[in-house]
């Protein structure tokens, strides 16, 4: 009934965050399927996932404020109901990724769900001092606020009836960055999916991942984060920014020959992880010759 009262005020968008990449990351991507009863409703630069069950729905980030009506529309051309969302999960709490979780939640009137210190971020609207890219400033580190946010814990998972999504914690990218899990089922065949958080090594000028005066050495935690993601059971993997996945080529591929689908792959998830795990090693190797940031 809340999710009813909050839908027919319809979406009330907060105000569009300007950057170089966003007109790009916002452009038009018309929603689908990936596997079972999870779909892509993101942007052409952004992921967005919804998850199916006949308890409601669940939703994984919100992208930027001006994502949130795209969002929103390519739920309902999916023939499904915005107001049916009760949990939005959130992955890390830079702007492109939770800008549209504000809008979405008042129309809702789901329960955002994410890690400790992306909790605290998102109630305060703006990134906490210890995030890699917090030197980049007010116009890049702030969002709309979420004031009620539920936290998890690492290995915790919710539940929308039968629906079961697990949050385990991969600070790195954020202190608060979580990947997400759950199975999906086609007829018989039952799947691993994992929603990777970004396990990028980038950062504001001045940060280092191997620590300095200001903030301690994250490199051990960030290599821990990678392992996880690299050893979860993945049959098939989503990233927070599509390419990281090469999820378009994988949608092509499919429209091409329908009868296979490359979003199920095995190695995904590894493949990820090594490739990270070398960015990692190049900025590391960067900052100890003191040529870092």
């Amino acid at each position: 009934m809340v999710g009813m009262v909050h839908a027919q005020r319809g979406l009330q968008p907060d105000a569009p965050i300007l950057c170089d990449t966003c007109v790009a990351w916002n452009g038009p991507q018309l929603p689908f399927r990936v596997f079972g009863n999870t779909y892509f409703v993101g942007t052409a630069g952004l992921s967005s996932v919804l998850i199916i069950s006949p308890g409601g729905l669940i939703l994984l980030d919100g992208d930027l404020p001006q994502s949130a009506p795209e969002i929103d529309a390519h739920i309902r051309a999916l023939g499904f109901r915005t107001a049916d969302i009760r949990l939005i999960l959130v992955s890390h709490v830079h702007f492109d990724h939770v800008g549209g979780v504000h809008a979405l939640e008042a129309l809702t009137g789901s329960r955002v769900v994410a890690s400790a210190p992306a909790s605290q971020a998102l109630a305060r609207g703006n990134l906490l001092p210890d995030d890699p890219q917090f030197g980049l400033g007010p116009a890049s580190t702030m969002f709309p606020a979420v004031a009620e946010v539920m936290s998890v814990k690492d290995g915790e998972t919710v539940r929308v009836g039968t629906l079961a999504v697990t949050a385990h914690l991969t600070p790195g990218h954020t202190p608060g960055s979580t990947t997400w899990t759950w199975n999906s089922c086609e007829g018989p065949r039952c799947l691993n999916v994992v929603y990777a958080d970004s396990l990028n090594a980038v950062s504001a000028d001045g940060f280092r991942f191997t620590g300095d005066a200001t903030h301690g050495s994250i490199e051990v935690s960030f290599r821990k984060s990678i392992s996880i993601v690299e050893h979860l059971p993945c049959d098939v993997l989503i990233t927070v920014h599509p390419e990281f996945s090469q999820i378009f080529e994988k949608l092509a591929q499919r429209t091409q020959r329908p009868d296979t689908n490359p979003f199920v792959d095995a190695g995904a998830c590894r493949a990820y992880a090594t490739s990270a795990r070398a960015t990692l090693d190049q900025r590391v190797l960067s900052e100890r010759s003191g040529q870092g940031r």
